[in-house]
């Protein structure tokens, strides 16, 4: 069984890579792969005294629930906001045509807004700004499989900027401070790399759309006053997200269902005196009729999947055995064992594997296991950026493709490369940063 279970999973994985070749929704197959390991892992517990399959998946399906609540929160805010023809305070004022010059204006907005919210929310908001903004589909794939490698970039140096660098801070592994302070040349690293790199071979201007290709057709019209009013509060709403987390010590998806809440009550009495018909697209419950049910199923089974690798114990000794292999004695082993670590949430999801690392080191140790040591920060970096490498490794990914639909084979042709390099080289700078100058 303990076998099977990853044989399911590869299988899997490859069904969700080819799901246009093989005319299967991603959804189906993530479900399937989830649920199926789950079984197995059951079944292999049968032949236990204690059978403690049933209480770990409660407990994953808490942390599962948390992320979907957060994820459908943060979508039907930013529908709310698309509705309102919200988006269009920023569009407006990005006048740009040229390819390159706008992908740099979008590169940089996603970069710092994910340090600011969180890398899925700022992901969710900017896929929505590039509908208004870019109307072939080639090209505005092309700017989101950017903003996945913006947003993982800029959410690695923020201590809420992403959910692995946020275990790691409350955890007491980093401090806020010393995360910022060492991390952010090396994830803008990660991110320039590839933008010079599309600088020289990106070429021409975009055509933007005659109407908006989002979820809403804006067939009724808002004012100026109640477009900005949903466009603020809606922004405000996701800002105060961590500022409601760190006050309260609730879990992130507690803020982003009372933002949720705020902006629903404010809608309601916005629209209270117009006609049914009128006001019918602006409210929320008619947003959330139209959120994208197959993306969270799909985030479902893909987390469902890898909690039952991490109960079963097959990630735990894939740790465990990079960790003998290579070893953390020195500095060469860290580096090593941290990269590896952040390749292989590109496959696997990076909380599970930042987790298994948590629990195999003491921050209590010396060296480079120490709170704000090398391991800590590195990794960080490498578990926050190098998810970027498949658009299913990141939760910024997956929301991306599912918002977005874009093919899983595309991604690994056209951004795969590019996010490579640049994980590479912001790695290489935190490397000859660490030996050169701390």
């Amino acid at each position: 069984m303990y076998i099977a279970m990853i044989v399911v999973f590869v299988l899997g994985y490859l069904a969700i890579a080819l799901e246009h070749p093989l005319k299967i929704d991603k959804a189906a197959s993530a479900l399937v792969t989830g649920v199926v390991c789950w079984a197995l892992y059951a079944a292999m517990e049968h032949f236990n005294v204690e059978h403690g399959y049933e209480h770990h998946l409660l407990e994953h399906l808490s942390e599962i629930a948390s992320i979907l609540f957060f994820l459908m929160g943060a979508m039907t805010i930013v529908e709310t906001v698309d509705a309102h023809e919200g988006f269009a305070v920023i569009t407006d004022r990005i006048t740009t045509t040229k390819k390159i010059k706008l992908l740099w204006i979008i590169a940089i907005l996603t970069f710092f807004f994910s340090a600011v919210l969180d890398n899925l929310t700022t992901s969710i908001v900017m896929v929505s700004l590039l509908r208004k903004l870019i109307k072939d589909k080639e090209t505005r794939w092309m700017f989101a499989g950017i903003v996945v490698v913006a947003a993982n970039a800029g959410g690695a140096w923020s201590p809420i900027g992403d959910v692995t660098t946020t275990m790691l801070w409350i955890g007491g592994q980093i401090t806020a401070s010393a995360i910022i302070v060492n991390i952010f040349i090396s994830s803008l690293v990660c991110l320039l790399v590839p933008m010079i790199v599309l600088s020289f071979t990106m070429k021409g201007t975009v055509e933007r759309p005659e109407k908006v290709t989002g979820i809403h057709t804006h067939e009724v019209q808002v004012n100026d006053r109640e477009r900005k009013i949903i466009f603020f509060l809606g922004v405000a709403g996701l800002l105060f997200v961590p500022l409601f987390k760190t006050v309260t010590h609730l879990p992130p998806f507690m803020g982003m269902m009372l933002s949720l809440g705020v902006l629903w009550v404010v809608t309601e009495r916005l629209h209270h005196a117009k006609e049914y018909h009128e006001k019918q697209q602006l409210l929320v419950i008619s947003v959330l009729r139209k959120i994208d049910t197959a993306s969270v199923l799909f985030f479902l089974g893909i987390l469902l999947a890898v909690a039952s690798l991490q109960s079963a114990g097959q990630l735990g000794q894939l740790a465990n055995t990079l960790d003998n292999t290579i070893g953390t004695s020195e500095a060469s082993g860290v580096y090593i064992v941290s990269m590896v670590i952040g390749l292989l949430s590109a496959i696997v999801d990076n909380v599970p594997l930042v987790a298994a690392a948590m629990g195999m080191y003491d921050i209590g140790g010396t060296g480079f296991f120490v709170t704000d040591g090398l391991f800590w920060e590195f990794l960080a970096y490498c578990a926050g950026t190098g998810g970027s490498a498949l658009i299913i490794g990141s939760a910024a990914g997956v929301a991306v493709m599912g918002i977005e639909k874009i093919d899983f084979i595309w991604y690994m042709k056209r951004i795969s490369l590019l996010a490579i390099l640049g994980y590479l080289a912001g790695a290489g700078w935190y490397i000859l940063e660490t030996t050169l100058l701390r």
